[in-house]
């Protein structure tokens, strides 16, 4: 396997024996089997672990995202309570509650102005929200007609992404600052369509289709909705994020298995491959250096990965420490710097 540059880990996020899974914006890839948090900062030499502090013991959690700042969002509860949103960063773990009444709220999205987008329950349905540390919520209405929502994305614009349900099905949605909702539509044939991120030009990627099959997507406010496409020979697609040269990652799937693609912003489609031995991989991130973190492996085993143009699909398992004790199983997110949210279990587990 080829390597490119090292990366070096500043910091770990330990979650300690908590129930840990990690999903990508629509809940499609669950695991809840214990895990720790990891947070991969590259240095230039060496490889260091450190201690980065840790949300409570026996956390259930899931882990989304992670903005230019450093600053990670997801959902966690302890003994059984309900799950609320929280944003976690360096020095502290910042709670985050649902609208007026809510008693679950879930945070999906952070932008680098640490404005954080998500859902909560209200009295009949699921309800989106931006919230801010200076104006605390603002409630995200659906599309008329509708009475759910839940955001996914977040841009520096203000701009939120995520989706509309109601008596006809669901839709995906573009809010601007002000909340103003704009249906995004569907592709040709399909009966719903999911918004899943947003970059700072304002293009959205995400899914559309007709269940259980669906297709990858990128909406433009030039060109609206265009389908990605998919691997040679498979049968559905998925596009869960994009940077904002306009290059999208996320997953193509077939009778041979899943692969983790890249389609770049010049028009192509790529198969990033999986690990040695992987039956399967889902790409989670790309970051503006082109820098792809996500997952492969078997039914049985899963290992994170990092891709990137020089070095190739990389196991982060081997870049770092073999007396670390633990192993990485699935890289969520990369930023602009190069920090990987990654999560994974002790090495004897």
């Amino acid at each position: 396997m080829r390597v490119g540059r090292p990366y070096w880990i500043w910091g770990v996020l330990a979650v300690l024996a908590g129930q840990f899974c990690v999903c990508s914006a629509v809940d499609a890839h669950d695991h809840e089997v214990p895990r720790r948090v990891f947070l991969l900062v590259p240095a230039a030499s060496r490889y260091i672990v450190v201690d980065f502090g840790a949300l409570p013991q026996g956390t259930s959690q899931v882990i989304r995202t992670l903005n230019n700042g450093g600053e990670v969002v997801g959902r966690a509860s302890t003994s059984g309570a309900s799950h609320r949103a929280f944003v976690l960063s360096s020095t502290r773990l910042e709670r985050i509650e649902g609208l007026p009444g809510a008693d679950y709220s879930a945070a999906h999205g952070i932008n680098d102005l640490s404005e954080v987008v998500g859902s909560s329950n209200g009295p009949t349905s699921v309800e989106a929200f931006r919230w801010t540390r200076k104006g605390g919520h603002q409630r995200l209405a659906p599309l008329p007609g509708d009475n759910s929502s839940q955001a996914f994305g977040i841009n520096s614009h203000g701009q939120v992404v995520g989706y509309s349900s109601g008596p006809g099905g669901a839709q995906g949605v573009l809010w601007t600052r002000n909340g103003a909702v704009q249906g995004l539509g569907t592709l040709p044939g399909s009966t719903y369509s999911r918004a899943l991120a947003i970059n700072e030009p304002g293009n959205v990627v995400g899914t559309s289709g007709m269940s259980p099959a669906t297709r990858a997507f990128l909406w433009t406010p030039s060109a609206g909705m265009k389908d990605l496409g998919m691997l040679a020979g498979d049968l559905e697609s998925e596009a869960v994020h994009i940077n904002d040269a306009g290059d999208v990652v996320g997953w193509s799937s077939g009778p041979d298995g899943s692969r983790a693609v890249l389609w770049s912003a010049r028009g192509t489609i790529e198969d990033l491959g999986t690990l040695p031995g992987g039956k399967y991989a889902y790409a989670r991130a790309i970051n503006a250096r082109g820098e792809v973190v996500g997952f492969s492996g078997t039914a049985h085993a899963m290992r994170a990965f990092l891709w990137t143009r020089s070095g190739g699909m990389q196991d982060l398992n081997r870049l770092i420490p073999a007396a670390s004790g633990f192993v990485l199983t699935e890289a969520v997110a990369i930023n602009n710097q190069g920090l990987i949210v990654a999560i994974g279990n002790d090495d004897d587990q």
